[in-house]
């Protein structure tokens, strides 16, 4: 089963996502910042992707970013999805310069996170 960490400072959105991915057959591991979610992926090396939001309180999903990428050796080895509510062209554009796959906007419209999921997990049976 595909491992997805989720990383947003708000529990309601957490939980919302977690329940839509599992309802897809997705395994999700939950983190309220940057600092829980590399303490998953220290603990988890099978994630395989992350979806995570750009503002937090103590690191931003671009530092995220760049930790990953420090980590790896400037090798982008898990798929980073960035979402938020308040990000601006140049944000974004920063974001897949860092090694994004994709931006979200929120609120979240779960039609295009599916969609995105089947691209990534083409062999993963939707539900």
């Amino acid at each position: 089963m595909e491992k997805i960490l989720l990383i947003d400072d708000d529990e309601d959105i957490l939980i919302e996502l977690e329940e839509l991915l599992v309802q897809l057959g997705f395994a999700c591991l939950c983190a309220g910042n940057a600092r829980e979610a590399l303490a998953q992926l220290d603990q988890h090396a099978d994630i395989q992707l992350i979806i995570s939001d750009l503002r937090m309180p103590d690191q931003s999903g671009l530092r995220l970013l760049q930790i990953l990428a420090e980590r790896n050796d400037g090798k982008y080895s898990v798929p980073v999805i960035i979402t938020s509510g308040h990000a601006d062209m140049d944000d974004v554009i920063t974001l897949f310069r860092n090694g994004a796959v994709d931006f979200l906007p929120k609120p979240i419209h779960y039609e295009h996170l599916v969609s995105l999921l089947q691209k990534l997990f083409p062999s993963h049976q939707m539900g």
